[in-house]
């Protein structure tokens, strides 16, 4: 299923700078990038963030069709958050919720699309030791968030094959048919994900 991996998008090996730079400095661009313009919550802070992440994707060799090709229910989400918001005539709340939004997708993608999983799940288990101290088992952090990545894009990916598969019948409005192929899908994924897991033994709890 092609759109299995749209949403945080593939990595594959690059020259550009993002590509080189430490996974643990991502992540702190990550977040420098996308929490201060949910507290702030004003436009410039929206528009700043936006231009900023764009440019760091830019000047990383990744071109804008790489960069958003995050899928069109992305899009329409984003459309759904800023109409909620015009409704109301809330012009500026509705560039700053959608935006934000956009951001974090973008901020999120920069890391997905310039480092393997496995970089940035060990990082992040590394990152999360501290938290032994309080009896939470980093690797079962970093494994529900491994968890997480595969599962978002294959079920993202499911309702986009089930939608291309109505349209081909003539009944893309049909909610039906749009809705019944993806849950029977989710419900195998989680099965098959639940057998993999217990096969291969979950992460112990700490000491």
């Amino acid at each position: 299923m092609s759109a299995h991996t749209s949403v945080l998008g593939t990595f594959e090996p690059g020259d550009g700078w993002l590509f080189r730079l430490p996974v643990g400095a991502k992540y702190l661009i990550l977040l420098a990038l996308a929490v201060p313009p949910i507290f702030i919550f004003q436009w410039w802070a929206t528009l700043a963030g936006l231009v900023l992440v764009l440019v760091i994707l830019l000047t990383s060799a990744l071109g804008l069709r790489r960069i958003f090709a995050f899928g069109w229910y992305i899009w329409f989400f984003l459309g759904l958050l800023a109409m909620y918001q015009v409704i109301g005539l809330r012009w500026e709340a509705a560039f700053v919720t959608a935006g934000n939004m956009l951001l974090a997708v973008l901020a999120a993608r920069m890391l997905t699309l310039t480092t393997s999983t496995a970089d940035l799940l060990d990082a992040l288990s590394r990152g999360l030791r501290v938290l032994r101290h309080v009896r939470i088992n980093p690797d079962a952090v970093a494994l529900m968030v491994a968890l997480m990545v595969r599962s978002i894009p294959f079920l993202a990916g499911s309702i986009e094959d089930a939608r291309a598969a109505a349209r081909a019948r003539g009944k893309e409005r049909n909610l039906a048919l749009l809705l019944t192929p993806a849950v029977v899908n989710a419900v195998s994924y989680a099965q098959r994900t639940g057998e993999a897991l217990q096969a291969r033994g979950l992460p112990e709890d700490p000491a």
